[in-house]
């Protein structure tokens, strides 16, 4: 991890902190605040993003809610540096709880960030290839030499790693360059890249007539992304109350999320305010169930996935030796939600992903 990643990061992105707590807890359980990071930021840079249920809790206040009453503090940090720029803040004791993409939670783990995996923050995340408009570029193997904008060091290299390698391919065969989401677009845009590899905020280039989409993992479970749930282990250990109270209300956000799957619409309309307009979210999810996206769990799916992820991460080269995710994972703090809001067996199992 480079300092400039970090300094981009916190420069860049936007910061939220609003007062807040939650019951009961003893003096001694109380710290001063939570602070969570968030690996993005909205379109424009706007402190505001869509797409999972950790997003929900800063959309509707949850946090802030539960936390009313003891008076610590939550603090909500935006990072345009995403993925890299959280590993920094963790690794700078600056950071207690974020979700997290695959690829940078592997990566500051063997770096040597000491995090326990609590919940699931969302699953089988798209990746999609976009242009310019007017490019000569159809395909993925049309990209070899060409200028193409990765966010690395996030979890969209690791699954462009993986497409790239079905493809007979590898970074090296592209010019890639290191750009964050908002730098990407304008890219695009100005013709500086001739191509992008993004999530759903692609879309919104197509629909503007400036940008093609290529290429879309949407369907396709080999390259698909996951996300989890972390905490600095010395917090969880130090302040365990204030952790069951986020992770008791990620449970109750993804519920309302998996009970809308089959009217999702709303959920879409709370997740504009990122900027990714209603009818990408609608288009990106063709296909996936929110109640299976939502799922909070850390069944056999998941951990199997994260698994199968530290193995590509050393495979391609973006860590140095492989490590047993498994003793990460503490469920203590989701099982007892899941049995307090009579949620157990509401998301079922999903079998491994391998």
């Amino acid at each position: 991890m480079q300092r400039r990643t970090f300094i981009q990061g916190v420069v860049g992105g936007a910061v939220a902190g609003t007062m807040g707590v939650s019951g009961s807890a003893d003096a001694q359980e109380k710290p001063s605040a939570i602070r969570i990071g968030y690996p993005g930021v909205g379109i424009g840079n706007r402190p505001f993003v869509g797409g999972q249920p950790s997003a929900d809790l800063h959309l509707r206040g949850a946090l802030e809610e539960e936390f009313k009453a003891d008076g610590i503090k939550v603090e909500w940090n935006f990072l345009r540096g995403a993925g890299p720029a959280v590993n920094e803040l963790f690794a700078n004791g600056l950071l207690d709880i974020s979700p997290l993409g695959d690829l940078p939670f592997i990566v500051g783990t063997a770096s040597g960030l000491k995090r326990r995996v609590l919940a699931s923050s969302w699953q089988r995340g798209n990746l999609y290839l976009v242009v310019p408009s007017d490019s000569s570029i159809n395909s993925i193997k049309d990209t070899v030499g060409k200028k193409v904008a990765i966010f690395k060091g996030t979890n969209i290299q690791l699954g462009v790693a993986q497409v790239l390698a079905a493809n007979g391919l590898t970074e090296k065969d592209l010019k890639s360059i290191n750009m964050d989401t908002n730098t990407s677009r304008a890219a695009i845009v100005t013709k500086d890249v001739d191509a992008y590899w993004g999530g759903s905020d692609v879309l919104s280039l197509r629909d503007q007539g400036v940008a093609k989409v290529v290429y879309s993992t949407r369907g396709d479970p080999r390259f698909v992304r996951q996300g989890a749930f972390v905490v600095n282990e010395s917090y969880v250990q130090k302040y365990p109350h204030p952790d069951r109270v986020v992770i008791n209300r990620l449970v109750k956000v993804s519920k309302l999320e998996a009970e809308q799957a089959d009217n999702p619409a709303p959920i879409y309309q709370l997740w504009t305010k990122s900027g990714v307009q209603f009818a990408n979210f609608k288009e990106d999810f063709q296909g996936l169930s929110l109640k299976t996206f939502s799922s909070p769990l850390l069944d056999p799916y998941m951990v199997s996935a994260l698994k199968q992820k530290v193995k590509i991460a050393h495979k391609f080269g973006l860590i140095k030796q492989p490590f047993d995710i498994e003793p990460l994972i503490d469920r203590s703090f989701l099982n007892r939600a899941l049995k307090e809001q009579g949620l157990e067996g509401f998301w079922p199992d999903q079998p491994s992903a391998v």
